[in-house]
């Protein structure tokens, strides 16, 4: 489980506040249950492999295949005075995170699969030339919530940079309930799940997420019930969802050192991984052993 720190910097980032998220990221893959000492957390910097994979597939990837990639289109329009080379390029760099590991499968949302199947292409490209080196990566999609929407434009994915539309994990309850209140809706007033009721299939798929309740019985029950309703449960659904997460991450956050010991130990763990499919490739390209 990595903290892509190196991913962050293809915006400016303020430095001290960038260290300070990194260990909060940290403290919150912990609060939301993944034990350090079963498994790797760790800083993406710490692990010098990323970048050093990332160089070796740069130069695999063809230009027309990143130029096409939708997200850097995007990022690129709320850049414009940043469009630098590594936002060009990052998902290189994600490719290494995958292939450096050998991982068989990949959990994302459904916005990762563009850059997951320039991963595959990169991985077999690389393969054919020289035998079998990379695990060809497959998607692992949630059957449901692989997509969370913006609650103020269900057009649009849930994203930190539209502070309304999204819920941080730290939000206070009363913060969460006013934010699901001023979710947007559809025009009719009845509750169902389809592409045309995009505002009200996100607040069911959350809803479903946060509570186990299926999709379809959740529709049944709010059968001649209203939106405001829906907000409502939604919303408490949520709030009790994160407080178990919320009160683990406060004592975390507190406890610096032990943030950074399980940081310290999952990057030795991580590095010694990567450098088995790192010795490997550098051999098959033909660089010199290191001494």
């Amino acid at each position: 489980y990595c903290v892509v720190d190196m991913h962050a910097i293809t915006v400016r980032q303020d430095p001290a506040q960038l260290r300070r998220r990194c260990l909060e990221v940290a403290a919150t893959y912990i609060a939301c249950g993944l034990d350090p000492k079963k498994n790797i957390i760790y800083c993406q910097s710490h692990v010098s492999g990323h970048a050093e994979l990332a160089w070796i597939l740069n130069c695999f990837t063809y230009m027309g295949e990143l130029s096409r990639m939708t997200q850097f289109k995007d990022k690129s329009a709320k850049h414009a005075d940043n469009i630098n080379a590594g936002l060009f390029d990052y998902p290189v760099l994600m490719a290494a995170d995958i292939l450096l590991y050998q991982a068989d499968l990949v959990p994302i949302g459904a916005d990762q699969k563009q850059h997951l199947e320039l991963t595959r292409n990169i991985a077999q490209r690389f393969n054919s030339i020289y035998g079998d080196v990379f695990t060809v990566p497959e998607g692992y999609f949630g059957k449901v919530g692989s997509r969370i929407m913006s609650l103020q434009d269900p057009t649009r994915k849930m994203s930190k940079s539209d502070p309304d539309g999204c819920v941080f994990l730290m939000d206070a309850p009363e913060v969460i309930q006013k934010k699901f209140k001023r979710a947007v809706t559809d025009s009719d007033t009845h509750v169902r799940f389809g592409k045309d009721k995009p505002a009200i299939s996100n607040l069911l798929t959350i809803y479903s997420r946060f509570s186990g309740i299926s999709i379809e019985r959740i529709v049944e029950q709010f059968e001649g019930r209203g939106y405001g309703e829906l907000k409502d449960c939604v919303a408490d659904a949520v709030i009790a969802g994160l407080e178990p997460v919320q009160k683990k991450l406060r004592e975390f956050s507190a406890d610096k050192s032990y943030i950074a010991e399980a940081l310290k130990r999952g990057a030795e763990q991580a590095a010694k991984r990567a450098e088995r499919t790192l010795s490997k490739v550098y051999r098959k390209i033909g660089f010199v052993p290191r001494f």
